[in-house]
């Protein structure tokens, strides 16, 4: 793996464990697509830190839990009548 991809999946990692962010937010912080955070997150990261790999992991098995809920929100939010 070449060094300024090992560099990205550190930053993305420790970003998400700091924040507790979702893969669509990684992404937009790093100008990278979702697609991208999900393979560094999934495939590479396991690869240079089990450990980081598995905090990881349990972050956003929990964002994909919640995510419905999100949703609902912004569509409450989007169709909210102004008082």
């Amino acid at each position: 793996m070449q060094e300024y991809i090992q560099k990205r999946v550190l930053e993305i990692c420790a970003y998400i464990l700091e924040t507790g962010a979702t893969v669509r937010q990684a992404a937009r912080r790093f100008n990278v697509s979702k697609s991208t955070v999900h393979k560094d997150m999934t495939e590479r990261l396991p690869s240079l830190n089990k450990e980081l790999a598995a905090s990881v992991k349990q972050i956003l098995e929990q964002n994909k839990a919640e995510r419905h809920l999100r949703g609902g929100e912004a569509t409450r939010k989007k169709y909210r009548q102004p008082a």
